[in-house]
């Protein structure tokens, strides 16, 4: 079991949603995150004073998958998610040690 770790543009997350519905995943976690990289950040100007926004708005999309589906989940967040513009995001992929379902008490991967 994996799970895949996705930093997105926050307008992409529909997008992604709809893709990962494609390949099968059922359940996701979103968070909305600040975050920056390469992008850096930028100046704003609100009432006639500049400042700057370092940390950006992103989304963190969070999905636990069978290994067998992980190559499929990662194509369809980077299909949905590429705007080829800097400042796209980054996908992490973690080993699952151990999956329990709270109301079931199933495991592994049944509780997915």
């Amino acid at each position: 079991m994996k799970m895949v770790t996705a930093i997105i543009k926050p307008f992409k997350l529909e997008e992604v949603r709809e893709s990962l519905s494609t390949v099968s995943v059922q359940g996701i976690t979103v968070t909305e995150v600040k975050g920056f990289g390469r992008q850096k950040g930028h100046t704003e100007l609100y009432r006639g004073a500049e400042y700057v926004v370092d940390f950006l708005p992103k989304v963190k999309v969070e999905v636990a998958v069978k290994s067998d589906l992980l190559d499929q989940v990662i194509e369809a967040i980077e299909k949905a998610a590429k705007t080829g513009k800097i400042g796209d995001g980054k996908i992490f992929v973690h080993d699952i040690e151990q999956v329990i379902r709270i109301r079931t008490g199933e495991t592994g991967v049944d509780a997915l």
